[in-house]
């Protein structure tokens, strides 16, 4: 989760996720654990550590003893520099992301995106293509995908296996986008490649393999999203 200037972004979006995913994994959710407590407990400790300005957050949750629903809170500082350059991606092939009714909760099950990352690296790249059991695109590492086809926006389904990203979310419901399956092939074929999460907001990409992108859309959209968010 991102705070900018003690404003904890989207946080409706954060905690909606959360509750529904907790939910769904069977939590015992205690009364003093709640959106509101949360968000307070989140900002008193950005306070604590002097990062009310701009933070990135962690929140991670886990059944401790007798299964009772256990969390733990981190902050850390975060620079606010726009990054202008594109991003180059790959496609990681060495593991699938599975596709069920788990698979767009945004779990400590991310073996495949770890993975996945460290193989970006390696080689350079900025990111990389997290494919599912159908060798299409499910997500990336840390992002979720978005790609013009036809001078249509689309983005994967849910079905096809990738996280519910809260930033995802958001552009899915603020602009008019056609939820699709693609290939990496099918994106040699898009006209602009962007990628969206609740830290960086819009990044986009600049060359998958030999493809080259403009990103006219995704500057636009990124701009009207900074605006539109800003506490």
């Amino acid at each position: 989760m991102k705070v900018i200037r003690g404003c904890l972004l989207l946080a409706s979006y954060h905690f909606e996720r959360l509750f529904a995913g907790l939910r769904k994994l069977r939590f015992e959710i205690p009364e003093d654990f709640s959106p509101d407590i949360l968000e307070r407990e989140i900002l008193k400790l950005c306070q604590e550590n002097e990062l009310e300005a701009l933070a990135r957050v962690r929140l991670n949750v886990f059944r401790g003893a007798d299964d009772e629903l256990e969390y733990v809170l981190e902050t850390f500082p975060l620079e606010q520099a726009f990054d202008p350059r594109g991003m180059e991606i790959g496609v990681f092939g060495e593991g699938r992301k599975s596709a069920d009714a788990f698979s767009a909760l945004k779990s400590n099950n991310y073996l495949v995106y770890l993975m996945g990352a460290a193989w970006a690296r390696a080689r350079g790249l900025d990111e990389c293509l997290i494919l599912n059991a159908w060798e299409r695109v499910a997500d990336t590492s840390v992002h979720n995908l978005f790609y013009i086809m036809d001078g249509v926006l689309h983005t994967p389904p849910l079905s096809e296996g990738g996280v519910a990203g809260v930033m995802r979310r958001y552009v899915v419901e603020h602009y008019p986008v056609v939820e699709r399956p693609v290939t990496p092939a099918g994106l040699e074929e898009a006209s602009e490649v962007f990628l969206t999460n609740a830290i960086a907001g819009i990044r986009w990409v600049n060359q998958f393999g030999e493809k080259k992108y403009t990103h006219e859309t995704a500057r636009e959209i990124g701009s009207l999203l900074e605006a539109s968010l800003q506490p």
